[in-house]
């Protein structure tokens, strides 16, 4: 059994690591992108530069479709109906575009980290 001297230092310990995994948990905030109708709703996404980000691409169509982008080095297909997590790390102010390679006719989007 551990003493009482150890067991606060112990529950402090176990406190102070809790806080630390929200406080990570909480800088990753979550952007919703919609596929419906043959397109990305919003077309457009501007995050913070220097802030880690989750992209949720929902496809609320009948078809598979996939989030893809050269420049952020993603390709995920996602089944009609589904939603997937697209994590981002810390970008660089800029400009990084993302398509549906499935469908070429779909018009691009950007995410713009500023």
């Amino acid at each position: 059994m551990l003493s009482r001297k150890f067991l606060l230092p112990a529950l402090a310990l176990c406190g102070a690591i809790a806080m630390a995994t929200a406080a990570a948990h909480a800088d990753n905030s979550t952007i919703e992108l919609r596929f419906a109708d043959h397109r990305f709703a919003p077309a457009n996404l501007t995050v913070p530069a220097g802030k880690a980000v989750t992209i949720r691409v929902i496809n609320a169509s009948n078809e598979t479709i996939e989030f893809e982008s050269f420049r952020l080095n993603r390709e995920k297909a996602v089944q009609p109906g589904e939603a997937i997590a697209v994590h981002l790390p810390a970008l660089s102010a800029g400009s990084y575009d993302f398509y549906d390679d499935f469908h070429q006719d779909v018009p691009q989007g950007s995410i713009v980290a500023k």
